[in-house]
């Protein structure tokens, strides 16, 4: 897969192609398909009814024409609201996918409607969806295509040990920050992944030294999120393997004028 190959450069549509489309929808995702990324990153959750559905806040609020916690409404009552009522490119002057029937998608819609080989980055939003995912996985047969990140160890704990590509937690990565800038091994890690930002509370992380460190371990590091072509090549630059992004367009461009070694 080449979500795990330390000598790719993935060019990964965050959330599908959000810069353009609402965020985690069906929409969203196949115009980054169609644009030509290697692989796309979208977050998950269960509704109260234990549907596994895609959205990245705990509430419904921002994105949609609805409002409340995800975790409290039926997956019927969370289909209900507009999923592009509030999406804007111009500071909301106008809503360009209002009452365009856009919906919150279910895992299973997602998977069956996207090309049966697209690598996919899967951020559990909450330990409560971590046994639906993994059922989901399995179901689908996704073993070999899929990363599975969390903020929260929690979330990707339960599981380790079944042949799921995982990425660090928080807490992992921030382990990693003095061993990486001392230049000490790290000693066979977990994960396979780090899915990571630039800064962290505006503080700039060292990913050069951490993308450096990972290495002997085969672990690679994936960076979110990156809209600036110039960003994107001083990354690649410093050891990064994917660029995930809002807007992948530009960034496909990049690559394609960059030469690496």
């Amino acid at each position: 897969m080449i979500l795990l190959d330390p000598s790719a450069h993935p060019v990964i549509g965050h959330r599908g192609n959000r810069a353009h489309a609402p965020e985690n929808t069906l929409e969203s995702l196949q115009e980054a398909v169609a644009l030509g990324v290697d692989a796309v990153e979208f977050d998950v959750q269960v509704s109260s009814d234990g549907v596994l559905l895609l959205m990245h806040d705990l509430t419904i609020d921002r994105t949609t024409s609805g409002a409340g916690a995800v975790a409290t409404q039926t997956f019927d009552a969370l289909r209900r609201h507009d999923a592009g009522a509030r999406f804007t490119t111009d500071g909301g002057r106008t809503f360009p996918w209002r009452d365009r029937r856009v919906v919150i998608p279910r895992f299973d819609d997602v998977v069956d409607a996207l090309p049966r080989t697209l690598p996919m980055i899967v951020e559990l939003k909450t330990p409560a969806a971590s046994a639906a995912l993994h059922a989901a996985i399995v179901r689908h047969g996704l073993q070999q295509r899929v990363i599975v990140a969390g903020f929260e160890a929690a979330s990707t704990q339960p599981l380790r040990g079944h042949g799921l590509a995982l990425g660090a937690s928080t807490p992992d990565v921030v382990k990693l920050l003095l061993p990486s800038l001392l230049r000490r091994p790290i000693r066979s890690p977990w994960y396979q992944a780090l899915c990571i930002p630039p800064t962290h509370n505006g503080f700039p992380l060292p990913i050069a030294a951490i993308a450096r460190a990972m290495r002997p371990s085969a672990v690679v590091t994936h960076i979110w999120t990156v809209n600036e072509p110039a960003k994107a090549r001083r990354l690649w630059a410093a050891g990064v393997q994917g660029i995930i992004s809002d807007d992948p367009a530009s960034i496909l461009a990049a690559r394609a004028g960059t030469a690496f070694v």
